[in-house]
């Protein structure tokens, strides 16, 4: 390939999709996410590709440029979650690129208009929030100690004891640790579920990504209930406040409940 047509390679552009909102909100969801990161680097005023009453929300990116970094992760999130503090947008998985923003009307909105429509009508007045809790270490332990005869028998017998004379044992009790935390996990995702459910329209349990992870719950929830969320959240996070870090994330993207997939690229 000579160094012009490489040059022209590198130059040409394709179009990412973020996710999808009612034309009539498009206007009010692209001034949100105007000028910050976008994918593929850089920033841009995400803008709008409409057709009827259906628009997606795209900016531009290299076709030399392979994605995937986590910088792009982040400004994907970052472009639905502002659209969703402000409006209805129904997100995209990562990774939604098309060649044109012709392309965009004739294979992703023509063909799925009906069912782009009736996933915004559920979603409408709807917005996505993330409560999180993450167990404090030596809080837990102790709790798990305390409760737990055979872990504490053992703990005991290593007190003074060289690291390689004690290998099997500390392997012991690090699985009686694990086996008493996930049995606590699963109460406390139950309790905090309990708690939590009634002010949602639905709900949906993470796994967990830390082994000190207490729950983490999604939430569905009518985006005027904010506040009594909050309130819920704030009780929540005193109750547990020796125990445990509550937090609350959101109003972002509904993605733990109607996240349509990614198109071919």
């Amino acid at each position: 390939m000579s160094e012009q047509a490489s040059t022209r390679q590198q130059e040409r552009t394709a179009v990412y999709v973020y996710g999808i909102v009612a034309a009539s909100e498009g206007d009010e969801a692209k001034d949100v996410s105007n000028g910050g990161p976008v994918v593929g680097g850089g920033e841009q005023t995400v803008r709008k590709v409409q057709h009827g009453s259906v628009a997606a929300l795209v900016s531009d990116v290299q076709v030399s440029q392979p994605l995937g970094q986590p910088e792009d992760l982040m400004a994907h999130a970052r472009v639905l979650d502002e659209v969703a503090a402000k409006t209805t947008v129904l997100p995209f998985s990562f990774g939604a690129v098309v060649t044109d923003e012709q392309a965009v009307i004739d294979e992703l909105i023509e063909p799925n208009t009906e069912q782009l429509r009736s996933a915004l009508r559920e979603l409408e007045g709807k917005v996505e929030f993330l409560v999180k809790a993450r167990y404090i270490e030596e809080s837990i332990l102790r709790e798990v100690l305390t409760e737990n005869e055979d872990a504490a028998k053992l703990r005991e017998s290593l007190v003074g004891q060289p690291e390689d004379a004690t290998r099997e044992t500390r392997l012991a009790l690090g699985e009686l640790i694990s086996t008493a935390i996930e049995a606590k996990r699963q109460a406390d995702t139950e309790a905090a579920g309990e708690l939590l459910r009634p002010l949602a329209t639905a709900s949906s349990v993470r796994n967990p990504t830390h082994e000190l992870d207490a729950f983490g719950i999604a939430l569905l929830m009518e985006r005027d209930r904010q506040q009594d969320l909050e309130q819920a959240v704030g009780e929540l996070a005193k109750s547990w406040s020796e125990r445990a870090d509550v937090t609350l994330y959101g109003p972002i993207a509904a993605y733990d409940f109607v996240v349509t997939q990614s198109p071919e690229a």
